[in-house]
């Protein structure tokens, strides 16, 4: 892990611009890879489907959504409560970090392997292109609301964590793949409820999602034309271990932010386990192996970690001795951990055996 947060972090900000939120567990983490590996990758055994997808990205299908149309000139949100504001405020600076890190992540990687292997490089500076568009638009809508992030200093003072580029497969196409139904469902469910609507970027989100469907169809590529990632016992358990660690930050962070879903018409828990099942089927085109969700332990267990997780909050944000604090977490974090360790054991799908089959 390099740590590269200096003293400014915690320097007063400039008024209008957002001190980002603390680092945790479940904030979106910046990452570094090993370049030398990605320069050397083959791609051989999937050359034709991402020579298909790299003229795909340069059509570049979605260059002109990304528009500050009437509906956000026009707008007016003053009427919003505090509670919708703020947890709307806080969605918009964890989507917007969130994809600033791919930003960061992909355009390094681009410019690292440019000479070495220049039908990814592209493949990254286009998913770049894209990333920064998010992340720019997610910031822009802050500033309907007095704030911004100040991006510049976010790089500078972010943690980045070393992850090998096998993780990073892995992680970026879950990433892609579960932002694409979070967004999906979302505006499926405003489609059907237009009143709960309060804000115009929510009628983004269905081209918005195709970026994320095309992202995640890219490094599903990449994943399958590296055997060792689908085609050994070890790829079968990180498969499932990077599916539970994705989850598991999901139903967490879902329910530390419910007020934000009930004020969209969602309710938390259904959303949650909707965008697991989404992601968990998807995967299972990717990975040899994935979760058994429908597994009548499964969701008990993980709503159990968030009801910890919630407890834990309450422990941190109480007026206790430090010492006190971590003593009354450690039963909680324990029983994360044994929920986690029993979910990761329950017996997976095999993914291999049912591709090629009607589901």
């Amino acid at each position: 892990m390099v740590n590269t947060l200096d003293k400014t972090a915690s320097e007063s900000v400039k008024a209008g611009i957002k001190a980002p939120s603390k680092e945790t567990l479940l904030t979106p983490r910046f990452y570094i890879t090993d370049f030398e590996t990605a320069a050397n990758l083959s791609l051989k055994e999937q050359e034709t489907e991402l020579q298909a997808m790299l003229t795909e990205m340069r059509n570049d299908y979605n260059r002109h959504h990304f528009v500050r149309d009437e509906d956000f000139k026009a707008g007016c949100w003053d009427h919003l409560d505090e509670t919708t504001k703020e947890g709307f405020i806080e969605y918009l600076e964890r989507s917007c970090i969130s994809e600033f890190s791919g930003f960061l992540l992909f355009k390094e990687l681009s410019r690292k392997i440019k000479d070495r292997n220049p039908i990814l490089s592209e493949m990254f500076h286009l998913m770049a292109r894209d990333e920064a568009r998010h992340a720019g638009f997610l910031n822009k809508a802050m500033s309907d609301f007095n704030l911004s992030l100040d991006l510049g200093k976010v790089t500078k003072t972010r943690t980045y964590t070393f992850f090998p580029l096998e993780w990073v497969i892995y992680t970026v196409y879950l990433s892609e793949k579960i932002g694409y139904w979070r967004y999906i469902i979302i505006f499926r469910h405003l489609e059907k409820h237009p009143e709960k609507q309060f804000y115009p970027i929510f009628k983004k989100f269905e081209n918005w999602c195709q970026d994320e469907n095309r992202h995640g169809d890219i490094f599903n590529a990449l994943l399958r034309s590296q055997p060792k990632l689908w085609n050994t016992w070890q790829s079968r358990l990180w498969s499932r271990f990077f599916l539970l660690s994705v989850f598991v930050t999901h139903t967490l962070t879902v329910h530390e932010r419910a007020s934000f879903y009930e004020s969209l018409g969602l309710n938390a828990t259904e959303f949650d386990q909707e965008v697991i099942r989404k992601t968990n089927e998807t995967s299972a085109r990717a990975f040899p192996s994935v979760l058994d969700v429908d597994h009548p332990e499964f969701y008990p267990r993980l709503q159990r970690c968030s009801d910890r997780n919630l407890k834990m909050k309450a422990i941190g944000e109480s007026n206790a001795p430090k010492f006190i604090k971590n003593l009354r977490k450690l039963p909680l974090i324990a029983g994360i951990v044994g929920d986690l360790l029993r979910i990761y054991l329950l017996k997976p799908i095999d993914a291999e055996a049912l591709r090629g089959t009607v589901r």
